[in-house]
């Protein structure tokens, strides 16, 4: 081991549960964090349901199970006095993994441990786990076809894949350790969770989305959420092949990105909106400037021509705090062709629709709302909560005199996930806003899997409003094509 990984020279007390640290220097990985705080994974007897198993050591059975634990919190006590905690924080992690793993073969050595080469093997990767990364949410987070991870506090844990929830065998150790990991993954982003703020929203570096509430305001402990996105960029030919949409109906939104329309994407948690967003974007012609506004950055834009912005929460004094809204407000100062907003939630829906009617053509957003009306209806809604006051009527014709297209995702009991609706805004009777679908998704029932069974149907609508932007940008025989074939299919 290199002294300037800040090894001891010496492992002589390593026998002892806590060997002296008055010849160390004890400091913290960066942001700060105790040393004393780094979380402890849970013992790996508690594994996790899926092809690639997690077995626990062979020697850690039902009644030694206590002692592997002792083992493993006193190794992992004499690593702390042993190594330069910000030293390591410094190096890649590979090459940090392998430090870690060298100094705690010392330790097992020095200890006399009796353990096998897989057991020391298993027990390491363990330790390696609770220094460098999240501790028992590791396996997870290594599994591609996971899609959502719940922590419910220390004792329930549950994932998605393919649609489906199930409960893992995962368990952390107490919420000291849930606490702690929470901590690690928030201040990666520059945010803070604590009691004076106990909500914070994060992204983990891969772009996983993080939500995690924390006592007082969750009782039963800290709650954690990460919601994965595929490393794969998914297009809309592949949600053709998942059944999401037809042929037919996607060619109709390539041609909807592509001719900047201005597009909001309506649909309930976990609907597969930002998804849909993300494979909008790639028939954006890549010569057009594209500002992004997030909460907490997700989208993963394939144009080369892209500002990424997210919001900052206030500091500890109270103050910094900036909201999506001024984000919105400053990009307009950007010189943005387009603007994306990852999820309108607040009166930022109001300095949206002012972009899209002054000249930022192209614009598009996602918020969380049932159906198509139901999303202009809460559009108004979010701009009357930010204390604006204007008349219900102006704010819905502002509204639909703004956006061209809303496309309504939905995740279907059977976790099955479709774009049920793609509408056109076509403007006002009364004070009633006129909406017309171009494509719906009808369900027709299920089968003997308890798989939902339906159907995507052409309204028989031969000729959009937005029929003269698609000429002006060339599409419109492409766009008489798809939508003559959508019809043919129903």
């Amino acid at each position: 081991m290199s002294q300037s990984f800040g090894k001891r020279s010496a492992l002589a007390n390593a026998q002892e549960v806590a060997p002296s640290a008055s010849d160390m220097t004890r400091t913290t990985v960066a942001p700060p964090r105790p040393v004393d705080a780094v979380p402890q994974r849970a013992e790996r007897s508690l594994d996790v349901p899926s092809p690639e198993k997690h077995v626990a050591p062979k020697s850690v059975s039902s009644e030694s199970a206590a002692e592997y634990i002792d083992l493993k919190k006193e190794i992992f006590g004499a690593l702390i006095e042993t190594i330069n905690i910000t030293e390591l924080g410094q190096l890649d992690l590979p090459v940090a993994r392998r430090e870690v793993g060298g100094v705690v073969s010392e330790i097992l050595a020095a200890k006399r441990a009796v353990l096998s080469s897989r057991e020391q093997t298993e027990l390491t990767e363990e330790i390696c786990n609770d220094v460098l990364g999240y501790g028992p949410l590791e396996p997870l987070l290594a599994r591609d076809d996971i899609s959502d991870i719940m922590v419910n506090g220390t004792n329930l844990i549950y994932i998605e894949v393919g649609g489906r929830v199930e409960q893992t065998n995962i368990r952390f150790r107490d919420n000291e350790q849930l606490l702690n990991i929470c901590q690690r993954i928030v201040s990666q982003v520059g945010r803070r969770l604590d009691e004076s703020s106990p909500i914070c929203d994060a992204r983990l570096p891969d772009g996983s989305r993080v939500n995690v509430i924390a006592p007082p305001l969750a009782i039963d402990g800290p709650s954690l959420t990460i919601r994965r996105f595929k490393k794969d960029k998914l297009t809309l030919d592949q949600l053709v092949g998942f059944g999401s949409i037809t042929p037919e109906g996607a060619e109709i939104l390539k041609i909807i990105g592509r001719v900047r329309c201005n597009v909001l994407i309506s649909g309930g948690t976990g609907s597969g909106k930002t998804t849909l967003l993300n494979c909008l974007t790639k028939y954006v012609d890549s010569d057009e400037r594209i500002v992004t506004c997030e909460d907490s950055a997700e989208l993963q834009l394939q144009q080369p021509h892209v500002v990424r912005l997210e919001t900052r929460p206030a500091n500890v004094e109270g103050t910094g705090e900036v909201t999506m809204r001024d984000l919105v407000k400053n990009c307009l100062r950007m010189r943005p062709e387009r603007i994306i907003v990852g999820e309108v939630r607040g009166p930022e829906a109001f300095d949206l629709l002012q972009a899209m009617n002054t000249g930022h053509d192209g614009s598009m957003g996602t918020l969380h709302a049932n159906t198509p009306r139901e999303a202009l209806s809460r559009l108004g809604a979010m701009i009357t909560m930010g204390g604006y006051e204007l008349p219900s009527q102006t704010i819905q014709e502002m509204a639909v005199s703004s956006i061209d297209v809303i496309i309504q995702a939905a995740r279907l009991r059977d976790g099955s996930r479709r774009i049920t609706h793609v509408t056109e805004v076509l403007g006002m009777e009364g004070d009633v806003p006129i909406l017309q679908d171009i494509f719906v998704y009808k369900m027709l029932g299920e089968d003997e899997n308890g798989r939902i069974v339906g159907q995507h149907q052409s309204t028989g609508i031969g000729r959009p409003a937005f029929w003269d932007r698609a000429r002006y940008f060339g599409e419109e025989d492409r766009l008489s094509r798809a939508l003559e074939a959508a019809t043919k299919s129903n």
